[in-house]
């Protein structure tokens, strides 16, 4: 599925919206300093993670209260009486 030139085109991609992004910023005047655009590289993957770990969570939240409303409207008592 990834081979080398999927890859180095992800790479590319990820770059130009990196600099595309860097170049708004400069429109909206702040500057950004080679440190800060290296910090926020590093914290992306933490940030992403982070994300997705709250996503899952809500999830599970909404699916296990889901389930116990759905028990409570449909007890499945209907099927007993066919089996």
């Amino acid at each position: 599925m990834w081979n080398v030139k999927s890859t180095t085109l992800f790479a590319v991609s990820l770059v130009a919206v990196i600099l595309i992004s860097v170049s708004m910023a400069k429109a909206d005047e702040k500057t950004i300093t080679p440190k800060e655009f290296a910090t926020a590289i590093a914290e992306t993957p933490s940030k992403v993670g982070n994300h997705l770990k709250n996503e899952w969570e809500e999830t599970k939240e909404y699916q296990a209260k889901s389930w116990a409303e759905m028990k409570t409207k449909w007890p499945f008592t209907m099927f007993k009486g066919n089996q």
